[in-house]
């Protein structure tokens, strides 16, 4: 859909970022170092929970490694517990921003499929939506993890702005000069005004009646007059982006391989949405003061044993924790494109007391 491809000599910077410390799969069958206790049931004990599956012998995608266990993580449960409260955090510990007030109690859940959503790039707001069970829509979800993105941003010292620029550029609008890595191929997004498209196509076509091939020309015209996206206040307005009409800007990709441009999407139709990425999935989280945990399936592809293909990414609000977690399931293959990864909503079903020592995953 509007995509240009070319042969150039431009190279690549990739993206440097570390993702956040998973906790990996593992059964728990020995008793844990802290005293196995009895967990609080927490809502209506799902009576046929234990018999039930998960739903995941329906989910298309999964390697029979990944089934099995994600069958397995639903009959065992998964424990959480609620951070300390404040008073009771170690003292001289300032940090209170994971914190949980006394009422929230420690849950074991049952995680099942909660069905496919489209992977039109509003995946993570859709499946958000469902999993945490809101009625609100999936473009109010993003509108509200943007609204918090930038109170949280304002309200940070300059060091911590610095860093998330960084973040944000090394992920968004790379060097294009070395580190490549294990990288095939890199992305640049840029945001083009809706109302700016025709001069942007009239100075492309005035480049390609000097001698320019089209892709380098329309590379050049959109690096030019494009806003790329290289911190916090161009992130802002990239993540709002949800494929609408009614969007502001529409997003054109320039794809690189090492050897240099390899393609133009240029989003013609402006269906192009942004896809949440970490930063969003925390802002998420602060704006429902609730932890979110990314349930990562990783196949054969990946080289990961069987008893590690599946772990926990987690993701705390940098507020006080009011409510339960919710999780979210992501199959590690990049589905929505280079790059990108696809969520699922996933139900967590409280379930009847359960001992710890019996439980697949201590979150």
């Amino acid at each position: 859909m509007g995509k240009l491809f070319c042969d150039s000599t431009t190279v690549a910077e990739p993206f440097q970022g570390s993702p956040p410390p998973p906790l990996p799969w593992r059964d728990l069958k020995s008793p844990p170092s802290l005293e196995a206790t009895a967990v609080d049931l927490v809502g209506t004990a799902n009576i046929a929970a234990a018999a039930f599956s998960g739903g995941w012998e329906d989910v298309v995608g999964l390697e029979d490694q990944q089934r099995r266990h994600l069958q397995r993580l639903h009959a065992k449960g998964v424990l959480w517990k609620p951070p300390p409260a404040p008073e009771e955090a170690a003292e001289g510990d300032s940090d209170s921003s994971s914190s949980a007030p006394k009422s929230l109690r420690s849950v074991v859940f049952r995680l099942s499929h909660g069905g496919e959503v489209s992977s039109d790039g509003n995946c993570l707001f859709t499946a958000s939506r469902k999993a945490m069970g809101e009625a609100v829509e999936a473009r109010e979800l993003r509108r509200r993890t943007v609204a918090r993105f930038l109170e949280d941003f304002g309200s940070v010292g300059l060091e911590e702005r610095e860093a998330i620029d960084d973040a944000i550029r090394h992920m968004y609008s790379p060097d294009l000069k070395n580190g490549w890595g294990i990288h095939v191929v890199q992305e640049v997004k840029l945001l083009a005004k809706k109302e700016d498209r025709f001069s942007l196509d009239s100075a492309i076509d005035e480049l390609i009646h000097f001698g320019m091939q089209r892709e380098l020309a329309a590379e050049s015209i959109y690096r030019e007059r494009c806003i790329p996206v290289t911190d916090g206040p161009s992130w802002a307005k990239y993540m709002l982006i949800s494929g609408s009409p009614d969007d502001e800007y529409d997003i054109i990709t320039l794809q690189y391989t090492e050897e240099g441009l390899l393609s133009v999407d240029e989003n013609r139709e402006g269906h192009a949405a942004a896809f949440g990425d970490d930063i969003a999935i925390e802002c998420l989280a602060t704006e429902f003061k609730r932890e979110i945990y990314v349930v990562q399936a990783h196949g054969s592809d990946a080289m990961v044993d069987e008893e590690n293909c599946v772990f926990f990414l987690p993701h705390r609000p940098r507020s006080q924790i009011a409510d339960l977690p919710f999780f979210l399931f992501m199959k590690g293959t990049g589905w929505c494109g280079a790059g990108a990864d696809h969520y699922e909503p996933l139900i967590a079903h409280p379930c009847s007391l359960v001992s710890q020592e019996k439980v697949a995953v201590v979150l």
